[in-house]
């Protein structure tokens, strides 16, 4: 009879009220999804309280603002843009986004301050998001996102650039957990265009894109990423090209003894030379391939199983295809989070020099990591206080130094110790 419906519409529709329902439900029984709405609110209100009443340190803002001006003024050569701290040597993305600074507020500290409070806010919320969505940490320990006096510093009254850059990374990887491999690429080229430190994550990133892509998705997502950074540099590299590519991507910077918070115990003669810098890019490699080849390609047969299963090199899909999918599985979103966090704090230990304002390159993975160690809480707990603690010692000593290295190599072993595995699930149907 027209408009009846028929039994198993009317059973796919009662499951579709059954399951919204059910949403409903889990939303309010999960406690850590209001909790971190709470704290949300309660951060915003601690960083309107720092920006009123905790005085600005004046560090890199007037060097930015010189370097922004010179290229609004029309300097193409990357030479030449220099502010009172010297010259500029981050990627061209830098420069776009503080003249987008600058052009909201005229260059002055209180109203960036403000700006940079709403970024702290934004950044707080997508890393609450992700820490959600994998379910790793307990609801009660995402307050220790919210707790680290140096973060607070350096988004609200340092106002460095890395604040832009690891808001969009932690952007991209919100975009991984849902698979979109492609716009999640471009948005993390965009934060490689901001400061080059991004690019920690690209190792464990690109095996990820293997896993989860076919060599045609893998190829095109890449090709996505570098044409970001080929349009972002677009003015420099028609017209200075060489000085723009020897400034903007130089990796062979040698940073001031003095600022180092990890190696102050090292002494200086030893940590500007060369032949310490090869050792801690052979440790950096040698123990990425440790956790590719045991743990993150574990399933595979390690790194050789993994290439053989996919016939690199060797065969092409018989089908041209740029779906941000597997045709036969995906990776979970916790062992996304898990391999990007450990890939990026693999770097992080072997930096040859961390400044205060890199602790922002990895506080937000701290809780995460702890939680994926075997340790008891008690000790996750004293452990994260420990490299707060270390962060907060002004100026670094070898003592402060020589516990952080301490703390993030215990750390480091016991994630390569604990069971890490990248695990993947069949598709739905529906998504092959």
């Amino acid at each position: 009879m027209a408009g009846a419906s028929s039994p198993a519409s009317l059973r796919a529709s009662r499951s579709r009220r059954l399951g919204k329902e059910t949403n409903r439900s889990d939303l309010f029984k999960k406690p850590a999804v209001p909790f971190a709405f709470a704290l949300i609110l309660a951060d915003a209100i601690l960083v309107a309280l720092i920006i009123a009443y905790v005085p600005y340190t004046k560090i890199d803002w007037d060097a930015y603002m010189s370097q922004v001006s010179g290229f609004l003024g029309g300097e193409r050569d990357y030479g030449n843009l220099k502010g009172d701290t010297g010259p500029l040597v981050y990627p061209a993305g830098f420069l776009y986004v503080y003249s987008a600074v600058q052009n909201l507020t005229g260059g002055e500290v209180y109203p960036a301050q403000i700006l940079f409070g709403v970024l702290y806010i934004v950044n707080l919320g997508i890393v609450l998001f992700i820490y959600v969505k994998t379910d790793v940490v307990p609801w009660w320990a995402l307050s220790l996102l919210c707790l680290s006096k140096r973060i607070h510093s350096i988004f609200v009254l340092r106002l460095f650039n890395d604040c832009f850059a690891m808001t969009l990374l932690h952007a991209s990887m919100a975009l991984f957990l849902y698979r979109k491999w492609h716009l999640g690429m471009l948005v993390f080229s965009g934060a490689v265009s901001v400061k080059m430190n991004v690019l920690l994550y690209a190792p464990t990133l690109l095996l990820l894109l293997l896993k989860a892509m076919n060599i045609i998705g893998v190829v095109s997502a890449l090709a996505g990423a570098a044409l970001v950074q080929i349009l972002v540099g677009l003015p420099f590299l028609i017209t200075y090209p060489v000085s723009y590519i020897a400034n903007a991507f130089d990796l062979g910077r040698v940073f001031i003894h003095f600022w180092s918070v990890n190696f102050k115990f090292v002494p200086e003669r030893v940590f500007v030379s060369k032949e310490f810098a090869v050792c801690l890019l052979i440790a950096h490699l040698f123990l990425l391939v440790a956790f590719a080849n045991y743990k993150w390609c574990k399933h595979e047969g390690g790194i050789i199983g993994f290439m053989r299963s996919r016939h690199f090199f060797l065969t092409l899909p018989s089908s041209l295809s740029f779906s941000d999918v597997s045709a036969s599985r995906i990776i979970t979103k916790e062992h996304v989070v898990t391999a990007m966090f450990v890939g990026n704090f693999i770097g992080i230990v072997f930096a040859r020099s961390l400044h205060y304002q890199f602790y922002s390159w990895y506080f937000y993975s701290l809780p995460y990591l702890l939680w994926r160690t075997p340790f008891p809480t008690w000790l996750r707990l004293i452990m994260f206080l420990g490299i707060e603690l270390c962060w907060n010692v002004y100026p670094s000593t070898p003592s402060s130094s020589g516990l952080l290295l301490c703390l993030h190599l215990i750390i480091l072993m016991c994630l390569l110790r604990n069971n890490l595995s990248l695990q993947v699930q069949n598709l739905p149907q529906h998504i092959c």
